[in-house]
Parts: C-alpha cells; sequence; structure tokens
C-alpha cells in the first residue's frame, strides 16, 4: 500500500469516494438493467425467465470488460473515480474478473455487503471488504 496516495497527506483522492462509489454503482445497475432488454427483446420475451441469469451474465462481463480497460466502469468514469491495485497501477484483467467476483460475492451474501458498506464509510482509504482482500483502492482520478 506504499504505493498508493496516502490519505492523511493526499486526502483529495478519496474526498468523496464512498458516496461517489454510490452514485456510480446506481449509474451502472441502470446501464446493465439497459443492456438486458437487448436479449429479452431478441428472445421475444422468452428471455424474462431467464432474466436474473441474464442479469448477472451480462453485469459480470460489463464489469471486467470496463474495469481491465480502463480501471473503472461507465459509472465510475462518470463520477470521477477508478481502482488501483496495491501498487497504485491500473487493473488489468485478472484482477479486473478477481475484483468483480470478490464484488459478486459481496452481493450474494447481505452480511457480507453491509461489512463491506461500513468498510467503504469508515475505512481510511474507503476500502469495501473486496477492496481490503486484494489490496485495490478506489480514487479521485487525477485531474
Amino acid at each position: 500500500m506504499n504505493h498508493l496516495p496516502d490519505p492523511d497527506t493526499q486526502p483529495e483522492f478519496y474526498q468523496s469516494v464512498a458516496t461517489k462509489r454510490f452514485v456510480a454503482w446506481l449509474f451502472d445497475i441502470a446501464f446493465i438493467s439497459l443492456l438486458c432488454i437487448v436479449p429479452v427483446f431478441l428472445t421475444l420475451g422468452a428471455g424474462l425467465f431467464f432474466l436474473p441469469l441474464i442479469y448477472a451474465v451480462i453485469s459480470f462481463v460489463y464489469r471486467v470488460i470496463t474495469i481491465s480497460n480502463g480501471s473503472a466502469t461507465l459509472g465510475m468514469r462518470f463520477m470521477g473515480i477508478e481502482l488501483r491495485d496495491a501498487f497504485g497501477e491500473r487493473m488489468d484483467m485478472c484482477k479486473a474478473v478477481a475484483h468483480t467476483a470478490g464484488y459478486f460475492i459481496s452481493m450474494a451474501f447481505f452480511v457480507v455487503q453491509i461489512v463491506s458498506v461500513i468498510m467503504m464509510l469508515t475505512s481510511a482509504r474507503c476500502q469495501g471488504l473486496t477492496d481490503a482482500f486484494l489490496g485495490t483502492v478506489m480514487i479521485n482520478q487525477r485531474a
């Protein structure tokens, strides 16, 4: 973590990150939901029977592709935040898969998600449970 901005000496990198993460998450959920309309229409409505599976697959692929290509989902980019690994580097494909898998695991268990949100709101680097486990951090983009 020595390669990341220090929250005590460079607090601007972490300012309002928890709030920005929440708004980015809402943006991404809305965008993924719109993407799910396509397979439902293409299957003439039969996709509605598989909507949770369709949503999960589209969400996973969307998150991995956007995080590995720009270290942020479209919602994160919109909010001006990005993910960095423990060395301050942008996320690659393997790290994006790991982070997305951690996100899915935390979303699958309500208690784990609550713990993750509490960690984001209280930790100096605004890290959730997946971030703490992987050593990743969400920071404000450099201007």
